[in-house]
């Protein structure tokens, strides 16, 4: 037997999550059709008359024309190949030239939810409909005047999604990639829920004082984090928004969003300016797990040390998302708590390079793509 270790990766299964994904603002999407490329597959969206919005499979069952190139009609979606017309609840609700439509023709109408400013879709490999107590939580902070709005942009990674849900329970990268000491780290798991607490030092978003963070995800896709720090001798309160949607097995787009509590004491410009600033610096470490992910592998059996967190438990907690909901164990129903105290150093070298944003390789896109 070789003595040494050796990475293993079982083939990933065309399987996706089940629970709701961000679609970002939801002040982007209108009259106006977007196609989504979405869990293997095409989705398409739009706001209907009533100016909800509405989300349908993504290609006309007919002839296979992509039903974003159509226009809407009402609440309905017209096909621009062939004028058949489709309902908001996916059923043919018109063919020019039919005497009779038939009976097959009727495609999915995907469960959405508007919320916080953004936008939701609900995936279920079995079709069942979304959990009632498995909604993402409703921000009470959001347009209440005194935060600014969500800054969203939008990275296309080329990897597994487990890659970034990993996050959650790394505690060993803040020092090497972030330049953060990690002085408190624990990990709570409930029912969906996963939450990652941590206290430690970070010099760029905290200044001399301390760094908090409490993130939460909602499922396996939708994650906020609640973040107090510090610029500039001035405290910043902010709230994170990490959502990630599978475009394939081993690819999804993946949006980061801020937003930041206000300063009153301030005039408008230098509070403006503040928001924008600290939103750039929560870029910018963002931006630093990035290039990993697009460079590392897959491996199931990571060799792990007991200054890790509990990564085999996250992975656990993850994987009832990916089974039949009559399967899902009963484990998670009691919560969990796994803390990790071991100093997390920051390596000097990390200190003495200067923060840099990619703008060339993670330019902001808050447009969506068609």
């Amino acid at each position: 037997m070789s003595k040494y270790a050796k990475i293993e990766a079982a083939p990933v299964e065309e399987r996706y999550a089940r629970g709701w994904y961000c679609l970002g603002k939801a002040a982007d999407y209108s009259r106006q059709p977007v196609a989504l490329n979405y869990f293997g597959s095409k989705l398409v969206a739009y706001r209907g008359q009533d100016d909800q919005l509405i989300v349908l499979d993504g290609y006309c069952p007919h002839m296979g024309a992509d039903l974003s190139q159509g226009y809407v009609e009402g609440n309905s979606l017209r096909c621009a190949m062939h004028a058949w017309r489709w309902g908001e609840d996916g059923v043919c609700d018109d063919i020019p030239y039919a005497k009779k439509i038939p009976a097959k023709a009727c495609i999915k109408p995907w469960p959405v939810l508007e919320r916080n400013g953004l936008a939701y879709v609900y995936h279920d490999p079995e079709h069942n409909l979304p959990i009632a107590d498995q909604l993402p939580p409703v921000i009470e902070e959001y347009g209440n005047g005194e935060w600014s709005d969500w800054e969203v942009v939008l990275i296309p990674i080329e990897t597994n999604c487990r890659e970034l849900v990993d996050n959650m329970a790394d505690k060993a990268h803040f020092g090497p990639v972030h330049a953060s000491a990690a002085l408190k780290f624990e990990n709570t798991f409930h029912r969906h829920m996963c939450v990652q607490h941590m206290e430690g030092k970070s010099p760029r978003l905290a200044g001399d004082s301390i760094l908090t963070t409490t993130a939460t995800y909602y499922g396996p896709a939708y994650m906020i984090t609640e973040m107090s720090g510090e610029m500039n001798g001035v405290p910043v309160h902010s709230k994170l928004l990490v959502s990630h949607i599978p475009t394939s097995t081993e690819s999804f787009d993946l949006r980061f969003g801020v937003m930041v509590k206000l300063f009153p004491g301030m005039s408008q410009a230098d509070s403006d300016a503040m928001v924008r600033g600290y939103v750039e610096l929560t870029q910018q470490a963002f931006f630093e797990d990035v290039q990993f992910w697009h460079t590392k592998v897959r491996v199931d059996n990571p060799v792990l040390c007991d200054g890790d967190g509990p990564i085999h438990k996250l992975r656990q907690w993850y994987n009832q998302f990916y089974v039949d909901i009559a399967e899902v164990p009963d484990t998670w129903n009691e919560k969990k708590t796994y803390s990790v105290d071991a100093f997390n150093p920051i390596p000097e070298q990390k200190l003495a390079q200067p923060v840099i944003a990619d703008g060339t390789e993670h330019e902001a896109n808050t447009a969506l793509e068609a």
